[in-house]
């Protein structure tokens, strides 16, 4: 008898052990594959528990929570959904998250272990802080200021401080409500269905993920070129440059808009944008001296992040001289996001150096002990100091005397550079509305903001008039906002 009961113990002590070991796997080797899968709503019902963190512009909150009572308890608020959705982009229960609400997903929800009191924490306690705060660099003024100008048409409005890289206004237009994505069920999966067959695209950030042909806004990176080649000495010298002028090695002809192009100065086809100038200047620079000029500007560049991803604006690394005759002028294939030419506003305006563009400010716990601040970091010294001061005044002139002077400021130093990107088979598309520029009031040691704007819907005639007539009036409403703010 006592022969049974040693088989029986022996029998369940196996039968113990092998489910300590099952627990051991489930709990230990398992559990990040059960904690992911798809099935398991824990993880969610836990992410919805407390309500966000908000992202701050100015101080204010732009965002919020409301407890809705449901399984997924606290759902994402915006105010003024559409004119900061390119900023904060949006939090969605069933569609994830997107820009400055997924770059610091882990503060807003509260799993960053910087927000806890004392190391090591939350592993103790297995508790979740509350949702820790996000301060933008946006100037709520600015921000409204490139919305208003834009009136709904497709375009971007990206404004930077120069002496910073603090972005003080990112504007994509036609803009959405992320308020409108935020729960679960059939109206937002239709939202969303909506949102991204549209026309016009409204869930595309363009400001930074959008890239365009720059047309004559790139002539500041081709002048800077020849300037720090000494291919130029003096912006006042004839550049020898026919007009018309015969793309090297074929037989087309470069036009010009503008008239009295042939021999001119750089600062003369700077005032006037003349393209034969400026494409022969980039020939002469030669490729390499191009690409490196646009690299230093942050051309194709796939690593700038604000903290979220800017797609990369593109200078070809291999072309004929054709080819980059049309390239130096903003042509061919060469591309830029808006904030991109913001950039080369700013390392002009800066003397030459160009500061990291920055969105995020500081993060915070939701009692506001600052958890991280964001430091002034240089990018690259973007061209010689002399040279930024020579294309300082080349841009003033472009304002005060050439095609940009409705983006003049009574009683503030305003430079700008228009431009009118050709694009479509034969040019024929409807050609995009550019204007760069940066500011400086009369009292101040250094510009306060530099500035681009494109606008897609242009129904202007070809020609840099365009971008001087469309782009130039938003880029001055929008310096005049962070000037007088």
């Amino acid at each position: 008898m006592i022969r049974y009961i040693r088989r029986a113990a022996a029998c369940c002590l196996i039968l113990l052990v092998a489910l300590l070991l099952n627990a051991a796997r489930v709990q230990v080797f398992q559990a990040d594959s059960l904690d992911d899968n798809p099935a398991n709503r824990r993880k969610n019902i836990a992410r919805y528990d407390q309500a966000r963190g908000n992202i701050l512009v100015d101080g204010k909150p732009v965002t919020g929570s409301k407890d809705t009572g449901e399984q997924l308890r606290w759902e994402r608020t915006y105010t003024q959904g559409p004119l900061y959705a390119p900023v904060t982009g949006y939090a969605s229960q069933t569609y994830g998250t997107a820009f400055v609400e997924a770059a610091e997903d882990d503060v807003l929800s509260g799993t960053d272990p910087m927000l806890a009191p004392f190391p090591f924490w939350g592993e103790i306690t297995r508790k979740r802080q509350p949702g820790g705060q996000v301060a933008t660099t946006i100037r709520a003024a600015a921000q409204q200021a490139a919305y208003r100008g834009l009136g709904g048409r497709r375009g971007a409005v990206a404004a930077i401080e120069p002496a910073t890289g603090r972005i003080l206004a990112l504007v994509s237009s036609p803009s959405y409500d992320p308020g409108r994505l935020s729960g679960t069920g059939a109206s937002v999966a239709d939202t969303w269905s909506g949102l991204n067959s549209a026309t016009g695209r409204p869930m595309l950030n363009r400001a930074i993920r959008q890239t365009y042909p720059p047309g004559s806004t790139f002539k500041i990176v081709t002048a800077a070129a020849a300037l720090d080649a000494g291919v130029v000495t003096d912006v006042d010298a004839p550049t020898n440059t026919p007009d018309p002028y015969v793309l090297p090695g074929t037989r087309t002809s470069l036009p010009n808009e503008a008239s009295g192009c042939e021999n001119a100065s750089l600062a003369e086809a700077i005032r006037v944008s003349c393209n034969t100038v400026m494409a022969h200047l980039g020939v002469k620079v030669g490729l390499a001296g191009m690409l490196d000029t646009a690299g230093r500007f942050g051309f194709n560049d796939t690593g700038i992040r604000i903290p979220s991803p800017v797609s990369a604006s593109n200078f070809d690394k291999k072309m004929s001289d054709d080819q980059l005759a049309l390239s130096s002028i903003g042509q061919f294939d060469t591309r830029a996001t808006p904030l991109q030419m913001a950039m080369v506003a700013s390392a002009v305006a800066n003397g030459g150096d160009l500061n990291r563009p920055r969105l995020v400010e500081s993060t915070a716990t939701d009692a506001g002990s600052v958890v991280s601040q964001t430091a002034t970091r240089s990018y690259q010294q973007a061209m010689n100091p002399a040279t930024a001061m020579r294309l300082q005044k080349m841009m003033v002139d472009v304002v005060e005397n050439g095609t940009g002077g409705n983006a003049a400021i009574p009683g503030v130093t305003v430079g700008g550079k228009t431009g009118t990107a050709q694009h479509g088979v034969g040019n024929a598309g409807i050609p995009y509305a550019w204007f760069i520029s940066w500011a400086q009031k009369p009292d101040a040691g250094q510009a306060g903001v530099a500035v681009a704007v494109v606008v897609e819907d242009s129904q202007a005639r070809r020609g840099d008039i365009t971008g001087g007539g469309l782009a130039a009036p938003i880029a001055r409403s929008v310096m005049e906002a962070v000037l007088g703010d």
